[in-house]
């Protein structure tokens, strides 16, 4: 494909390689991250998912050997070889990635004459592609993979082979689910504690074998496109995670009642339906923030409308709600109604802005509203249409826009390869712009809600890409209501977060099918820490509502939940900080504890944060489970204090009303008072529970701003500084180290170790506590 290297040039962190058949381009974006990039599709690099590269300056070096091109920066040592065969080295000489050399073998073989009788039965026979782009790696045994997004299986996806097509799929999702709603190229590869990633900006249908079709290499490949593909090192997957949303951006700073408990189903209506749910969570002292909306509310299901029958006055009703301290959040799909007299539709047709066929003509299929057409949301005049829509729906006091089937989905088969969208002067097809169709819609969403209210907008979306975690939290779509999915459901956000989406979440509970007592007693305790705690359901199903069982059911349902709503300042100080670092909520154990090799697949443990480990049941009947302390740290158990030494598994017993949750010793975690919603109170006490260590110092930083504006950007916030000494005596120092924000604590609560619990007034913005040990 490329033959012999015939020359190079060199212009400050981009290396031109020119071949016999093609040109690539080496650009060193930093010391340890490279792009790699062949215009065999188009000449133009073009990215959805990278919109601001910052290419650093540093030193580099480049040098021609007998039989390849050595390129050199602080950490990495590059190998470029003839037909563009790359190998890469860490900065002391060992190869960390090293492209294969031989030629395509898959174990399995097709047997032709079996073909047609197996696909009449169902089975659906093992495809042998052969791809426009394809790199191949080689891979030794000790190789593990993580990363990918939200795809189905266990944390370590090696032997899986992975598809990038977002797709609405409503049967249940199993392990042997190869796409789902969303596209997210991105993997971390780890081998003897040193971990890189790759991250395959591809928007055409990609696939990614780990493995499987031969145990010699993996390969990442796709349809059509350019070679264009970035090589990330850590040699910590911290830092890989690190380097891929410096690239493709980080999660940023939600507002904080989006971190409450959130119910939603299809569908709460009539009005006196959504009030009923309202009410009784007040009147059953279960806290909740916000109930959603789903395609009922709508006049037969045109987006930005209402149907006034069900919903006669719905900014009276919005009103009433936020006087209960809720807060509304409404579905829009992308299917506009065909409508002579609907202006969404009468707009959009009259201004060009829906997608076409080859002949110009508006393309049409079926999807909820009936006869609908899609928006063209690869072009600006179109996004900024729609994020002017936006306002409709905020005008009535909604306070989030929830996205789904962006995919796009349809019900009268799938959108052709061929449709035709404006990229601003670009025709580009389907086959290519699809991946990132929902990417682009919630771009327009966020980008709408921002201008509209000044606030930190609150997008949540079915269908993604890389990237798509800057406008959007993501949820992992229509699971169902088993205990295989409450398992799944595990690694699939954990990989999330890895993939650069620290807002993710799943519906508790489960979507389709029906959930038992005890499924949604076991689930609450998971979304207890999931960034994004909905329980959400279908209109078929029996109803899952926290009370929907009985009392047990209830006031597990109950505890968990006020446990959520204790914990939302620990977790507001994990989005500050992954806002700036990448890091994500959820994180397998892995993360952490490279060095560990007992984390490297554990897929029924995670840490929320970095100080708390939660092991939850999720298998039905099960009593008691095992769990794995990660060695070099020691674990305080959350409900009994006892503390245990890490590198060991011990058996926890776990009846229905407990979920083991450890405190990593040595961890100072905020709290908040006992609320029903967010912003109920001022909160004039800085909760803190402080779990010491036997001797020795550490430290935690506690954030505090408005909650839901951009002032924090501008320095408007506070920053506290919480300081443990433990040594011949205990020294507790509190300091306001940034004071931007103009509420401040009046005092501070600490509970030491689940026991003791001291209260101090700041006199001069510092509180000082010295505990003698005798």
């Amino acid at each position: 494909m490329f033959g012999k290297i015939i020359g190079f040039e060199v212009d400050k962190n981009v290396i031109k390689i020119k071949y016999e058949k093609l040109e690539a381009k080496i650009t060193i974006i930093n010391p340890y991250t490279v792009n790699f990039f062949v215009p065999n599709f188009s000449k133009e690099k073009k990215s959805k998912a990278i919109e601001n590269l910052i290419v650093e300056h540093c030193d580099i070096g480049v040098l021609k050997r007998d039989s390849y091109i050595e390129i050199t920066t602080d950490n990495l040592v590059i190998k470029i070889y003839d037909e563009f065969k790359v190998d890469i080295y860490n900065k002391k000489g060992k190869i960390i990635c090293e492209d294969y050399r031989g030629n395509r073998d898959p174990f399995i073989k097709n047997c032709a004459g079996r073909l047609d009788i197996a696909s009449q039965e169902g089975h659906k026979p093992t495809e042998h592609m052969d791809y426009k782009v394809f790199i191949h790696k080689s891979l030794e045994n000790n190789t593990y993979f993580y990363g990918f997004g939200e795809k189905t299986g266990h944390l370590n996806k090696r032997g899986c082979h992975y598809i990038n097509w977002n797709t609405d799929d409503p049967s249940p999702h199993g392990e042997t689910y190869e796409k789902l709603y969303k596209s997210i190229p991105f993997f971390i590869s780890m081998k003897d504690e040193e971990a890189f990633g790759i991250f395959f900006d591809n928007t055409f249908e990609t696939h990614f074998d780990l493995g499987k079709e031969n145990s010699k290499y993996y390969y990442f490949a796709s349809v059509d496109g350019n070679i264009d593909y970035y090589f990330i090192y850590g040699p910590g997957i911290t830092e890989v995670v690190k380097g891929y949303t410096n690239l493709t951006g980080t999660t940023p700073l939600p507002q904080l009642w989006t971190l409450g408990y959130q119910q939603c189903r299809w569908a709460y209506c009539p009005e006196r339906n959504v009030m009923d749910i309202a009410k009784k969570f007040r009147e059953k002292d279960i806290p909740c923030d916000t109930i959603y909306l789903d395609i009922e509310y709508m006049d037969d299901f045109r987006v930005f409308t209402w149907d006034n029958k069900k919903f006669p006055n719905p900014k009276k009703m919005i009103k009433d709600l936020k006087d209960e301290g809720f807060k509304l959040v409404t579905i829009i799909d992308p299917g506009v109604k065909v409508d002579k007299g609907y202006r969404i539709y009468d707009e959009g047709l009259k201004n060009g802005y829906f997608a076409t066929d080859e002949n110009g003509i508006v393309y049409t299929n079926w999807v909820w509203p009936g006869n609908s057409v899609f928006p063209d949301f690869m072009n600006s005049d179109v996004r900024h249409w729609w994020s002017n829509n936006q306002r409709i729906m905020l005008d009535y006091g909604v306070a989030g826009i929830w996205n789904d089937m962006n995919e796009p989905a349809s019900f009268n088969g799938p959108l052709p390869d061929d449709i035709k969208f404006n990229e601003d002067g670009n025709i580009v097809e389907h086959k290519e712009v699809h991946n990132v169709y929902g990417h682009m819609m919630d771009k327009a969403t966020y980008e709408g809600i921002k201008e509209s209210i000044n606030k930190r907008p609150f997008v949540v979306t079915r269908a993604a890409y890389s990237g798509t975690q800057k406008y959007s939290t993501v949820w992992t779509g229509d699971n169902q209501s088993t205990w295989e999915h409450l398992r799944m459901s595990i690694p699939m956000l954990m990989n999330l977060g890895l993939s650069g989406f620290a807002f993710c979440g799943t519906d508790v509970g489960g979507f389709g099918y029906d959930c038992t007592s005890e499924l949604l007693s076991r689930w609450v305790q998971v979304g207890a820490f999931t960034p994004l705690f909905r329980n959400h359901t279908t209109i078929y199903s029996r109803d899952q509502e926290p009370w929907a069982f009985d009392k047990l059911t209830e006031d597990i349902n109950r505890k968990y939940i006020k446990l959520r709503y204790k914990l939302i300042p620990y977790l507001y100080d994990i989005f500050y900080k992954g806002e700036r670092d990448g890091l994500p909520v959820i994180r397998p154990l892995v993360l952490h504890y490279q060095q560990d090799d007992k984390t490297y697949e554990i897929n029924d443990q995670f840490l929320f944060g970095e100080n708390i480990m939660v092991a939850p049941v999720l298998e039905q009947g099960k009593k008691a489970r095992m769990i794995y302390l990660p060695k070099g740290d020691n674990w305080i158990d959350y409900w009994t204090k006892e503390s245990f030494e890490g590198g060991q598994y011990i058996i926890k017993e776990a009846p229905l009303e407990i979920c083991p949750i450890y405190i990593k010793e040595g961890s100072i975690i905020p709290n908040f008072p006992e609320l029903s919603y967010i912003g109920e109170k001022d909160i004039k006490t800085l909760i803190l529970d402080i779990y010491t260590v036997k001797e020795g110092e550490f430290e935690y930083h506690h954030y505090q701003d408005d909650g839901e504006s951009f002032e924090y950007k501008d320095g408007k916030y506070n920053l506290y500084s919480i300081k443990v000494n433990n040594s011949h005596k205990l020294n507790i120092t509190i300091d306001l180290i940034k004071n931007g924000y103009n509420k401040i604590y009046d005092e501070v609560q600490i509970n030491l170790n689940g026991t003791n619990k001291l209260l101090r007034k700041f006199e001069n913005n510092k509180v000082v506590i010295d505990i003698d040990k005798n």
